[in-house]
């Protein structure tokens, strides 16, 4: 690939003020080539500002961003030859055909027809398209319009691909089969750079960029990220009640930090406080409390419990 030397993706302190609002503050990181990097975070926190200006649709307030060796300020343009983008919203055309979808694009990246017909075998084979080369867009299913535009964003090789929220009205089906092709591109040396809200999609990244508030909180893979909170005593209340248990639990001295977490709480003893003590306090509570619950149970760190403390630490 072009520019293979160094990280796909460089950035330092870089920030975005729109007024007094500080949209983006301050974050660095980097993005090795052949990595799948999330940038994970509530919606607001600042991703998609993020996005925009390393894919140079938004110019940075400070700091300082290369992407495939090309600084994003002062060449925009360069930088969006050499990337590959899908926005959140499906930006393809629902009255055109999955096949007329992809010869625009190429279209617009300048492909010559037999570099056209080389690269769209590639994509269509890896998003497995080729049953659907005929239909209509808007007649596809939301996960194969998300593998179209995925397609549609390879089709001139970027070494970088970026992915704003991709899985975004997908099911969950639909999303592992998106992750899988989102590896084997990774396998073959792109850079996979992705926001998401999922917590549960962090794990089929190599590395994970917290972010609150514009700020970022903490990086590193999903393993070493939960490994923050090793040695504290967690577990998880399933309830067909979890707000109930939430007042309930909130209220008790033994522990720190109570959150909603699916069908149910996850909680955090406080310090000194043993996992048996904390197990036997909780059933107490919500028995006397009469809220029916299975029997509370130790539970291992999720990153949703490691984002939300943190995030406490930080004031966020």
């Amino acid at each position: 690939m072009p520019g293979a030397e160094g990280p796909a993706i460089s950035v330092r302190d870089l920030t975005r003020r729109f007024g007094d609002l500080t949209a983006v503050d301050h974050v660095s990181f980097d993005t090795a080539r052949g990595e799948i990097f999330a940038l994970l975070g509530p919606n607001g926190a600042g991703k998609s500002t993020t996005i925009r200006m390393l894919c140079g649709l938004l110019r940075p307030t400070s700091g300082s961003a290369r992407v495939a060796g090309v600084d994003v300020a002062a060449e925009p343009d360069e930088v969006k030859r050499r990337i590959g983008y899908m926005s959140q919203r499906f930006g393809l055309y629902g009255d055109l055909r999955v096949e007329e979808n992809l010869e625009l694009y190429a279209a617009l990246y300048g492909l010559g027809r037999a570099r056209y017909r080389e690269r769209r075998d590639w994509a269509v084979s890896l998003t497995q398209l080729g049953d659907r080369l005929r239909s209509r867009v808007g007649e596809l299913s939301g996960g194969y319009r998300q593998r179209l535009a995925l397609a549609c964003a390879l089709l001139h090789e970027p070494e970088v691909v970026f992915l704003d929220e991709p899985t975004g009205g997908v099911d969950p089906v639909m999303r592992r089969a998106f992750f899988a092709l989102i590896d084997d591109l990774a396998a073959g040396g792109t850079a996979v750079f992705l926001t998401t809200h999922f917590l549960d999609e962090a794990e089929y990244c190599h590395r994970v960029a917290l972010v609150a508030s514009g700020r970022l909180v903490a990086q590193g893979t999903p393993t070493s990220l939960k490994a923050r909170l090793a040695g504290e005593v967690l577990l998880e209340v399933r309830s067909d009640r979890p707000g109930a248990a939430l007042a309930v639990l909130s209220r008790l001295p033994a522990l720190a930090e109570v959150t909603l977490f699916g069908a149910g709480v996850h909680a955090r003893a406080a310090p000194g406080v043993g996992e048996a003590e904390v197990l036997g306090e909780v059933a107490r509570a919500l028995r006397a409390a009469g809220v029916p619950a299975a029997p509370p149970a130790a539970a291992a760190p999720t990153l949703e419990d490691v984002f939300l403390r943190l995030v406490r630490e930080e004031g966020g």
